[in-house]
């Protein structure tokens, strides 16, 4: 399984890198276990980082000449090719970071549809810990993302207390099950024609079309 981190921190060291790193872990010790217990999803979790303060300048020049650079086109086809996400911003001015945003502004409409985004973010102060819901949640779920129940806020005060670790282990393991449901059904399936199950076949096995006019007539009410 593919599992790629955006990270959009600034400074190095970053909390909110430090936060992306934990819960990429952890989705790799909940991915190992669910392994243990169905061997349909006995696939290795493969991570890879885009640490978007590296891209900034090419994510800038994309927005005024509409082609991305080497490294950002390789993120955006990273982050298209995922089985899943985590995504982690700081947070400014009550909200995800600019910069953020911005990447996500520059993927193909359709990069993240079906897939599986587990949303985090760091702050200097428990009160900005809503940005998760009336911030992230509402952009990946306008992206057509699946976003996982939890989402993990950390501010100053929750490094090295109680709670920060037991968000992080209920997170990560609702995205490696997604994860893993997704890789057993995608086992599960037959073909590239089993995801049509109705569809119409012809007699050489090809999908047959069904006009329009059949289909409205389908729906008309009986006389």
């Amino acid at each position: 399984m593919k599992l790629v981190v955006v990270s959009a921190g600034l400074s190095v060291p970053s909390s909110t890198r430090l936060l992306a790193d934990r819960l990429a872990a952890a989705v790799g010790r909940a991915a190992a276990v669910d392994a243990a217990v169905d061997a349909a999803v006995d696939v290795p979790v493969d991570v890879q980082v885009v640490e978007l303060r590296e891209l900034a300048v090419e994510i800038a020049h994309f927005f005024t000449n509409g082609f991305p650079g080497k490294a950002l086109a390789a993120a955006q086809e990273a982050v298209a090719a995922a089985d899943g996400l985590i995504v982690v911003t700081p947070v400014f001015s009550a909200s995800y970071s600019g910069l953020f945003k911005s990447f996500f502004d520059v993927l193909d409409n359709d990069a993240l549809v079906g897939k599986p985004v587990l949303v985090a973010a760091t702050g200097g102060s428990a009160r900005h810990s809503l940005v998760l819901e009336h911030a992230l949640r509402p952009l990946f779920a306008y992206l057509r993302a699946v976003v996982v129940p939890t989402a993990v806020y950390a501010a100053s005060e929750d490094w090295g207390a109680e709670g920060l670790e037991g968000r992080i282990e209920r997170a990560a393991g609702e995205l490696a099950g997604l994860m893993a449901g997704l890789m057993s059904g995608a086992s599960g399936r037959s073909g590239a024609g089993a995801s049509l199950p109705a569809a119409r076949r012809g007699e050489g096995g090809g999908l047959e079309v069904v006009p329009f006019a059949e289909q409205l007539a389908a729906l008309s009410p009986r006389r």
